[in-house]
């Protein structure tokens, strides 16, 4: 037997080490928390076909509870062929014409089909509720012009014909689209008002993360307004405005700043920065980092008219938890 290519052999091989924010916890629970590109089902299904492995041995219980310090080297197989479909998935639509729509993409949902989200995409639900999509991007992202993280709420503007595809993605490059973003952050900005220009790309530390301490840095401005502050639980509610759209942009950003979203674990949230708790319990009901992309505005490929849609409100539970951080701060 010959000596393995894992670069052929394998579509990705990542390696990992458990702190001690998850010690006790079952090893698929801390792969999807640590890396939430790939559902937690599939990686089960991994670990049971042996392509997981602790200190050199094979692991293929999901349910494996994990030590601080363990290494893990996890291997991530070629991908198989998609079948894409219609599925009769929910879908909020806040604006509709003949060449685009705005729609409201829910946490968990990831955007288009991939080995790991075969089903249960926004591709496979728009695919569902609308008659005509765009393929200008190819037809494993029909109507996708831009997209959002998994973990990230919020509107989205999908494109129904490829001259709405190709004008909207050149609007998307000039940075004619306003995008307006609202998060809770762990701690309080020094500044009320102030704009992050901090260059990001693939972290030299962690392949798998964005990150400012890179080989390849692109350009990245971040525009905040401080909305509230909640001493008591060490969190505040900034407003956000992307300037430029690069991956993880604000979660790295605020990261950079030694204040990471509320819940993401990615980018170094630990439960122990919380100052209350209140703010404690109120995480433990947020399953999702408190990301949401709440406005967009920009101009109709067609008419020319601006269109900017905005959420009346946040999506739950992050309302409730403002709301209760609020009354907790008086």
């Amino acid at each position: 037997m010959g000596v393995i290519d894992f670069q052929k052999a394998f579509e990705e091989v990542l390696n990992f080490e458990v702190d001690e924010e998850f010690k006790g916890k079952r090893i698929d629970y801390f792969l999807q928390s640590v890396y939430p590109e790939y559902s937690r089902n599939y990686y089960q299904k991994l670990i049971k076909d042996g392509y997981v492995f602790i200190e050199d041995r094979v692991i293929t219980k999901p349910s494996k509870k994990l030590k601080e310090g363990e290494k893990i080297t996890l291997f991530i197989p070629p991908s198989p062929e998609i079948k894409l479909e219609p599925e009769n998935i929910p879908l909020k639509v806040f604006y509709e014409d003949n060449d685009l729509a705005v729609i409201y993409k829910p946490p968990h949902m990831v955007v288009h089909p991939s080995p790991s989200y075969e089903k249960g995409t926004l591709v496979n639900a728009l695919l569902y509720h609308f008659k005509n999509l765009s393929e200008f991007g190819g037809k494993f992202r029909a109507g996708i012009v831009h997209r959002l993280d998994k973990e990230t709420a919020g509107l989205m503007v999908i494109a129904k014909t490829d001259f709405a595809h190709k004008e909207l993605q050149k609007q998307f490059q000039n940075r004619e689209v306003e995008k307006k973003y609202k998060a809770i952050v762990v701690g309080i900005p020094q500044k009320e008002h102030d704009i992050i220009n901090l260059p990001i790309g693939r972290s030299v530390n962690d392949r798998k993360k964005m990150g400012i301490n890179t080989n390849k840095p692109r350009k990245a401005i971040t525009e905040y307004w401080l909305e509230k502050k909640w001493e008591k639980s060490n969190l505040s509610l900034v407003d956000i405005k992307l300037h430029t759209g690069r991956t993880h942009q604000i979660r790295v950003h605020f990261s950079a700043l030694g204040h990471p979203l509320l819940n993401d674990k990615v980018y170094g949230f630990k439960k122990s920065l919380l100052g209350s708790k209140l703010a404690k319990e109120l995480s433990d009901k947020l399953d999702y980092h408190a990301l949401v992309s709440y406005r967009l505005a920009f101009k109709h490929p067609r008419t020319n008219n601006v269109v900017d849609i905005s959420l009346e409100s946040l999506p739950e539970p992050l309302d409730e938890i403002i709301e209760k951080l609020d009354k907790w701060e008086k």
